[in-house]
């Protein structure tokens, strides 16, 4: 096969594919927000099973449920049969996933959603299948074959269970309400789970943050800023207010003579930058390399008054860029 065969070949596997996700998205109909209203009302978990490659990408849907709000796992149904059917209760909801409707392997997990009243959610692109005809829903699959020239390995099929997956995980997640922070806390380990930690979470705070009154001395506000090793210094007023900062630039563009003989308010830079707690530090970091100055270190306020500094160095050793 040459190289314009191969590109050949991906592109009609891409249009078929993208034909397949058509045809779902014009069969779509209230069966999805039946399905969703289940989802969304069970007092348990969202029991995924499938064999074969449904099953594979059962436990990516899983995965993803889980990670968006809704607790959820996979049940392999050949476990199932051999006890793992113990793993779901009367509170559960089980989506059962098949092409053709008819995978023999599930028909333990059918009965035994039917004999204890456990909603049933049936994805299959034959409605009149045996899972077709057990499941409380339909979500139907597109019946337009593969994109597999034989006919026969699972490819627009698992790609369009996929794509509803992602449907019903996204339609949850909106209807929860679900927050950058509720996605934070389930993703606390790898890069996804640095991008999303909070200035609050890194921030220096307390004893930890360099902060004179207005009416210090140079030289204290210069041991402050040394003992504190963040390269500022925070001015505040007799109300405990942010007024100004004093950064190692500063004493460089400001040293001379006469330097000791003035107080911090003299030399202060007045309504510096700040942020707030609450923000991710990576728009803290964004914050840093857009004043125009390039600096390095942000006072986080509340109510303008200081209740943390977070450094450009901190964000980088979290692995946040």
């Amino acid at each position: 096969m040459t190289e314009h065969d191969d590109l050949t070949s991906a592109k009609r596997t891409i249009n078929k594919e993208i034909e397949a996700l058509r045809i779902m998205e014009k069969e779509l109909n209230e069966n999805l927000n039946k399905a969703l209203d289940i989802m969304q009302n069970t007092k348990g978990r969202v029991i995924i099973t499938g064999m074969g490659k449904s099953g594979h990408i059962g436990s990516k849907i899983a995965a993803t449920l889980a990670s968006t709000g809704t607790p959820s796992f996979f049940v392999h149904p050949g476990e199932a049969s051999h006890g793992d059917l113990g793993m779901l209760t009367e509170d559960d909801v089980v989506v059962g996933i098949s092409n053709s409707g008819e995978t023999k392997e599930l028909s333990d997990i059918i009965l035994y959603c039917k004999r204890y009243g456990i909603p049933l959610i049936s994805i299959t692109k034959n409605p009149n299948s045996a899972l077709g005809l057990a499941g409380d829903v339909l979500l139907k699959l597109p019946d337009d074959g593969e994109a597999c020239p034989l006919g026969l390995a699972p490819t627009s099929s698992t790609t369009a269970t996929l794509v509803l997956g992602d449907i019903l995980a996204v339609a949850l997640l909106e209807r929860k309400g679900f927050t950058k922070t509720d996605f934070s806390r389930r993703h606390p380990g790898g890069k996804l789970g640095s991008f999303l930690l909070k200035v609050s979470e890194l921030m220096h705070k307390d004893k930890e943050m360099p902060l004179v009154s207005e009416d210090a001395s140079m030289q204290e506000a210069m041991l402050e800023m040394t003992s504190k090793m963040l390269g500022c210094v925070g001015i505040i007023n007799s109300e405990g207010k942010l007024t100004g900062i004093i950064t190692d630039g500063d004493l460089r563009r400001k040293i001379d003579n006469t330097l000791f003989n003035k107080t911090a308010k003299e030399i202060m830079t007045l309504n510096p930058r700040t942020t707030t707690p609450d923000i991710l530090a990576a728009e803290a970091i964004k914050i840093m390399n857009t004043t125009g100055k390039g600096i390095t270190v942000l006072f986080v306020t509340s109510n303008e008054k200081p209740i943390g500094v977070i450094h450009m160095h901190d964000c980088l050793k979290a692995g946040v860029a």
